[in-house]
Parts: C-alpha cells; structure tokens; sequence
C-alpha cells in the first residue's frame, strides 16, 4: 500500500492565514497528512486551535517542545516531511530564509529539511516591489524554493496591486502540478513486473492432468494496483 504523503505546512504572520486553513482542509480531503508549523506572528492572525482541528494533529509553535520524543522539534519535523509549503510567506519570513536565518522553529525546521520547500507570499505590493524583497526572492530561486504567487487584487490595506497569496483552490492545484512527483509519487515506477493470474494447468500425461478453480480475480486486482503504482506490469 502507498504511504500517505506528508506535509509540513508552515504559516507566517498575515492576514492570509485565514487562506490557509482553508489549504489544510482541501489537502486533507486528499488524503494527504498535514502538520502545521506556526510562527509567533501568525498566532495573532488565527489560533492553534483552529488549525488542529482542521489538520487532526497537535500544531507545533516553539523550539523548545517536550512533546517530541528527541527534544529536537526542527529535526524531527524535516525527517517526516516529503516537502514544506509555507503559506502565508511574509517578507520577513523570506528575508530570513534568503539569508539562512534560524531564530524560530518554522526557519530552522526549513533549514534542516532534506526535503522540497514551497513558499506562497503574501504582502503588501509596497513590500513586494521593494528591491530588497525581490533579491530575496531570486536568491531563493536560485536556492531552489518553489515560489507560487502571488496575486494581484485588491488588499487587506485597501489597496490594490500585486501581493495577494493565492487563493485556496489556486494554490492547492499549483502544489500537486509542481509537486507531483511528491505527493503523487510512484512507488513502483521504473520496475517492471510479471504477474500471473488464473487458472495453471500441470500435465501428468496425454490424458490427465493437475488444475484448479483460480478466478484470477486477484492476480487481476494486484496488476491493477501495481499499475496505479508506476509499474510495468506484465499479465500471463
């Protein structure tokens, strides 16, 4: 059986939090485990509480969490993680990740991880367009973050321009179309199989022989399978 895809959603301060509860919810609905990081800031913007309800697990917000076994939340996260979103990404957030800042748990679980990192921003458009913002973000390109967004619309602030995190839905497809070979990995892919199903028929002699009543029904089943899987199945 496939294992459940592993998240580590990550959430910053900003009035897009409330976007991200909704993510956690549409990741849920597919199957996948999602476990929430928050920094201080984004506590003031949506509670803990909310967020572990949505998630099913107990949401992580400080360094130092008796609750994991090895006292080493920032390892532990990032070993169990098949990729990190943060989502809202505020410029702050980014600044810290472009520059190799670990002064919370959320940026040092992201500098520990062994693992994809996707970023979603959401600011001001003064704070996006800022020159200083924008080299952070290519720096992170260079790096390999997967920056998705932002948008453009109106904001919290009353203006309107580019900035916005993406909507839900926006984001939630955006995930699994870069992260697909994550989240949708084929455990099986590149391996071919040979699998046979049915009825086997050993002969004594010209007249008799030994057989038995197989529907093939499983060895049907488990092709089906190892095909959804990534395999090459071959069926005798």
């Amino acid at each position: 059986m496939q294992r459940t895809k592993h998240l580590v959603l990550g959430m910053t301060g900003g009035i897009a939090a409330y976007k991200a509860a909704e993510l956690t919810r549409l990741l849920v609905k597919q199957g996948v485990s999602v476990q929430v990081v928050m920094t201080d800031a984004a506590c003031h913007f949506i509670t803990p509480t909310t967020m572990q309800a949505l998630s099913g697990r107990a949401v992580h917000t400080k360094m130092w969490d008796a609750s994991i076994p090895n006292g080493m939340p920032h390892i532990e996260l990032s070993r169990e993680a098949d990729a990190i979103v943060v989502a809202p990404a505020s410029a702050d957030f980014i600044a810290k990740l472009a520059n190799g800042q670990a002064d919370d748990l959320l940026s040092t679980l992201c500098l520990a991880r062994d693992c994809p990192l996707v970023i979603a921003p959401a600011m001001n458009k003064q704070m996006w367009e800022n020159p200083a913002t924008q080299r952070n973000i290519e720096h992170l390109k260079k790096d390999g973050v997967i920056i998705l967004g932002p948008d453009s619309g109106e904001q919290a602030c009353g203006e309107t321009g580019m900035g916005r995190m993406l909507e839900p839905e926006v984001l939630f497809a955006e995930l699994f179309a870069k992260l697909n070979d994550t989240l949708d990995a084929k455990p099986l892919a590149n391996k071919r199989i040979l699998i046979t199903a049915g009825p086997t028929i050993e002969q004594i002699d010209p007249v008799r022989a030994i057989t038995n009543f197989s529907s093939g029904k499983m060895g049907y089943s488990i092709a089906e399978a190892a095909l959804e899987m990534g395999a090459e199945v071959t069926l005798v």
